[in-house]
């Protein structure tokens, strides 16, 4: 069925009634923003087209200098001289594998120590409340005493990594673990009074409850710690001995420096795509590994 509309001029082209509603619903208050995979993929296309034309519209007439923002197309074509002339590849394998090999340590010593903290009364009095403001310790300015404790090599790049993570992990598993016993929290406290009430032992609550209620809630606080294990990436990667310039931190750096500017967007693109693949990697590895959760 279709619409057809007349003016002075003549017969305007039909439109689809479904086409009409659809296009209703993008201006909706408060409207779902997922009308399927084709018509996303769309919109996105054009938001993203929106934006390379306003970012071209501000270098082509230097709103601001290109100096300092180049174009557009200019960063395109700076993937070039990155991979012909500065080891792209090996420098974003070198961020990569650092930034997974930190998230594993941080991983495997998160969970052992909030689970130790949070679910033994003791250690949660004495520790457990308080363990929420180490998020707020400004991991930046404690790179000094990193470099005066592991001097300037890999490894303090890696403790200093792994130590940036672990204090956003820790804090999430003692939040997780208390808002499971949180008797108030009918929701979720049902599940441990139940295995309770079937005499389960301590073992059988950590393994059946306490672990996979934790550990799948955490699993998001680790997908939107990419963002902030990124940035704190390339604060390591700033740091190295003369002529050890390792990782797309260190080249951001050097382009800087070199006045690179179109070289130096384009590593902050290419940060933000690998995050961005990364994320949608463990989007889909979660409904794997958490299917109950869904």
């Amino acid at each position: 069925m279709a619409v057809y509309s007349y003016n002075h001029i003549g017969v305007l082209p039909p439109f689809n009634i479904k086409s009409i509603a659809m296009f209703k619903k993008l201006f909706k208050f408060g409207g779902e923003s997922d009308f399927g995979l084709s018509q996303n993929v769309i919109i996105s296309v054009i938001g993203f087209t929106i934006i390379i034309l306003i970012w071209h519209f501000i270098s082509s007439f230097e709103v601001i200098p290109t100096k300092i923002l180049p174009g557009p197309f200019k960063v395109i074509a700076s993937f070039g001289t990155l991979y012909n002339n500065f080891n792209l590849l090996p420098n974003t394998w070198f961020t990569v594998k650092l930034n997974l090999l930190c998230y594993v340590y941080a991983i495997l010593l998160s969970f052992p120590i909030g689970f130790a903290i949070a679910l033994y009364p003791v250690t949660n009095m004495l520790i457990g409340r308080y363990i929420t403001a180490v998020r707020f310790i400004p991991m930046t300015a404690l790179t000094g005493l990193a470099i005066a404790i592991w001097g300037l090599t890999f490894n303090m790049k890696v403790w200093f990594l792994t130590i940036s993570i672990m204090i956003y992990i820790i804090p999430a598993v003692v939040n997780k673990v208390n808002e499971l016993q949180n008797i108030k929290n009918v929701n979720d406290n049902v599940y441990l009074q139940t295995i309770q009430t079937l005499g389960a032992t301590n073992w059988q609550k950590f393994r059946h409850v306490y672990f996979p209620y934790v550990v799948s809630g955490v699993y998001d606080t680790l997908r939107d710690l990419l963002a902030i294990s990124y940035t704190y990436v390339v604060v390591a990667e700033l740091i190295y001995k003369d002529g050890a310039i390792f990782g797309i931190g260190a080249l951001i750096n050097t382009m800087v420096r070199q006045a690179k500017m179109p070289e130096a967007f384009a590593l902050l693109f290419l940060i933000v795509a690998i995050g961005f693949l990364q994320d949608l990697i463990l989007k889909k590895l979660g409904k794997v590994l958490f299917p109950y959760k869904y």
